[in-house]
């Protein structure tokens, strides 16, 4: 499977413009982007440019409205509750990342949960927007039902990651991860490639260990029997009872207190129906912010100069992987299946867009 090489701001161009043309405001736009491109840039193909098809399929098919607001229906000094109405999920998330952070700045702590929205791309581009205003950032969603339960071969939870972040220094503490072995946007992208799974990612509809990214989405889609397995993969030997059990958190704090639909009732493939929370915290309500800061930082400098196990280069922290692979790719380009390029050629098509005349595409050696 081939890839090419894209320039950032190209990209972007192209990307807001794509978005303005759907209707969305400049600004709507931009923010739409900058959730999609933190992903590729992170090193997160699953949830770059490569999500545009799911989100033009969205809006075409009235599960995401560019000009519906979102609605506060429960709120306290630290607390709120909003429903999404169909927003774009990476702008009312926004929005209610802001809320927890403006309670926290007034009161230490600040929590707002959301229903009845759409995908919101990248959870750590939320927790992150809390760690940029010196606070510790909490991020989750659920999904539609993909995850297995341990045990069982029907899938009643979802991905649902769950995202942590906290200033540090020179990288912050950046950890965002599925509660399942991998997200549902990494098979999509092995099955672009045409590549086998890895043994324990993902289950048939006997709830047996499957290698067919195709088989184990369609099952997905029809709803059949199968799906992901939790983080510990199908044995409680490896530990999948605890991936369950992060599913299940990760559902506490979307799902349930939102009053919206949980993952076994997520319809759509989660258009228009998806949950998520956020916090944020002002650490500086447990003492002086720049000891806690440096603490943090020399917890991490500490695991980054431990030593590394036989044959690997070193010990890498979260978000510090990340950090390099922005660099890197802000400086050559991104990398993007040849698939999603002939997607987003389609998707520029539809709103009267020529793709090449925004975008430099650059073959690659692979």
């Amino acid at each position: 499977m081939a890839y090419v090489k894209m320039k950032v701001d190209e990209t972007r161009a192209f990307c807001e413009e794509v978005y303005v043309r759907h209707g969305f405001t400049r600004e709507e736009a931009q923010r739409i982007v900058d959730v999609i491109l933190m992903a590729d840039l992170y090193g997160f193909e699953s949830h770059g440019v490569q999500r545009m098809i799911r989100y033009h399929n969205s809006i075409i098919r009235g599960h995401v409205d560019p000009k519906a607001e979102m609605d506060i229906i429960f709120e306290t000094p630290v607390s709120a509750v909003i429903d999404g109405n169909k927003t774009m999920g990476q702008i009312t998330a926004s929005k209610a990342m802001k809320m927890a952070i403006e309670k926290a700045k007034q009161h230490g702590f600040g929590m707002v949960t959301v229903r009845n929205c759409n995908h919101f791309g990248v959870a750590g581009y939320y927790s992150r927007m809390a760690a940029d205003s010196e606070m510790i950032g909490f991020c989750s969603t659920n999904t539609e039902a993909i995850a297995i339960p341990t045990f069982g071969k029907k899938a009643m939870l979802g991905t649902s990651p769950i995202a942590v972040s906290m200033p540090a220094d020179p990288y912050y503490f950046w950890f965002d991860c599925a509660t399942t072995v991998v997200p549902r946007g990494k098979i999509e992208v092995y099955n672009k490639r045409g590549d086998a799974l890895h043994e324990g990612w993902a289950a048939d509809e006997y709830g047996r260990s499957c290698l067919d990214a195709e088989h184990v989405l369609d099952n997905i889609n029809a709803k059949n029997f199968g799906g992901i397995f939790p983080i510990g993969g199908e044995s409680k030997d490896t530990g999948s009872h605890k991936g369950y059990g992060y599913g299940l958190i990760a559902e506490l704090f979307t799902g349930i207190i939102s009053g919206g639909h949980t993952s076994p009732h997520v319809e759509n493939g989660g258009m228009g129906d998806t949950s998520f929370g956020f916090a944020a915290i002002d650490y500086g309500i447990f003492g002086d912010k720049k000891e806690i800061r440096d603490r943090m930082s020399t917890l991490l400098r500490e695991l980054r100069e431990s030593p590394a196990a036989d044959g690997q280069e070193k010990v890498y922290t979260p978000g510090e992987p990340e950090m390099i692979s922005k660099a890197d790719k802000e400086k050559n380009g991104i990398l993007v299946n040849d698939k999603t390029v002939d997607e987003m050629r389609m998707i520029g098509e539809y709103v009267g867009l020529v793709l090449e005349d925004y975008i430099k595409v650059t073959e690659i050696d692979q």
